[in-house]
């Protein structure tokens, strides 16, 4: 049987290793004689279990004692409420950065709750070339306040590596499609937040990172669902979380950890994604539009030089064992989204597809 290498941009390809331990355990979880999805999360052997997740996840992102976390439902979007709603009664005009198009849906639901200021930093030359503002430059304001940016925006293909130093600033991040993809500094944040689906585990769970005085000062007023003083209190069992979720998190925080951590990660994800944009490069058949600088090694985008070729592509390339690369639909094109499970052998196989498929059609 062929194997097939899964592009898609979330739900996402999951390490090999992690999807046999699932199958391994799928109907008697950890000798409860109940299968992982049939499991209380009440139960002492999964309570304890998640503590261990917790403690996986800390050891990985080096996250500090002074920082809660928090499993949540909703996905990202759900925390593009929860934040304006738990910080709104101490920072009424946050500051929120438009890189692109999931930045700039986190200050439209901002808008609901308080008066937030969208601070553009994307910029589109004549020949349709993106760029990002470095950070420096951002035309922020010097109250105290909050900021929310993106640093990966998954539809363009667009990626901030930069980390923020912004004065009186508690920086907020959504790190969805970004989150152990490579190292960070968790002590720049206020807020970390990101949903599962692209390199935690399967859609269904969210995770927060957040300083102990920005939960503390968490409006209790907000939806219960999404109050961090509740979340915190409860251990993030308010109500029955995404048990299966949670459970597949924990596996693929001991892969990377059995990986070698963030620094292994952080090189095989540079690695794979030099070898796609190289080729791209050396092309004019398929054209990239966003600035060197800034190419996301998440999520590749391109178009193809003839665009009418683009459903042929997507369609052929499925023949050949390649799924999920037809781009979003608001920008079109082609998407291969190369999280940390899709092996650098996938890449080659794209590369070669790709090669054969413009001596086809070109």
């Amino acid at each position: 049987m062929a194997i097939v290498y899964n592009f898609n941009p979330g739900p996402a390809v999951l390490p090999k290793i992690v999807l046999s331990e699932i199958k391994k355990n799928f109907f008697n979880w950890n000798d409860s004689q109940s299968s992982i999805i049939e499991i209380s999360h009440r139960s002492q052997k999964f309570i304890e279990y998640t503590f261990q997740v917790e403690k996986d996840l800390r050891s990985i992102l080096n996250i500090p004692s002074n920082y809660y976390i928090l499993f949540c439902h909703g996905g990202a979007r759900g925390q593009f409420s929860a934040i304006p709603l738990n910080l709104k009664h101490k920072f009424v005009q946050p500051e929120y950065i438009h890189s692109g198009y999931w930045s700039l849906c986190a200050y439209q639901e901002a808008k609901k709750y308080c008066s937030p200021t969208c601070i553009s930093v994307r910029k589109i030359s004549r020949n349709k070339i993106i760029s990002i503002q470095s950070i420096k430059d951002w035309d922020v304001s010097s109250r105290y306040t909050y900021l929310h940016y993106c640093p990966n925006e998954t539809i363009e293909g667009i990626e901030i590596f930069e980390e923020p130093i912004l004065n009186n600033k508690i920086i907020v991040g959504d790190f969805s499609s970004t989150i152990l993809s490579r190292k960070i500094n968790v002590e720049k944040y206020g807020i970390i937040y990101a949903c599962a689906q692209k390199n935690i585990g399967p859609a269904g769970i969210t995770l927060v990172i957040i300083r102990d005085d920005l939960l503390m000062q968490s409006n209790i007023q907000s939806p219960s669902i999404l109050n961090y003083k509740l979340l915190m209190k409860s251990n993030s069992m308010l109500n029955t979380p995404s048990v299966f979720s949670w459970y597949v998190a924990g596996l693929v925080f001991k892969w990377i950890k059995n990986l070698g951590g963030l620094s292994v990660i952080e090189k095989n994800n540079k690695k794979k994604a030099k070898l796609l944009y190289q080729y791209l490069n050396s092309t004019d058949f398929y054209k990239n539009y966003i600035i060197p600088s800034h190419q996301s090694h998440m999520n590749v985008t391109f178009h193809l030089k003839e665009k009418k070729l683009t459903n042929l592509f997507v369609d052929t390339a499925e023949k050949y064992k390649l799924l999920g690369l037809k781009g979003h639909s608001l920008v079109g094109g082609i998407r291969a989204s190369i999280y940390n499970a899709m092996p650098i052998e996938g890449i080659y196989h794209l590369i070669r597809f790709m090669k054969y498929f413009e001596e086809k059609f070109s």
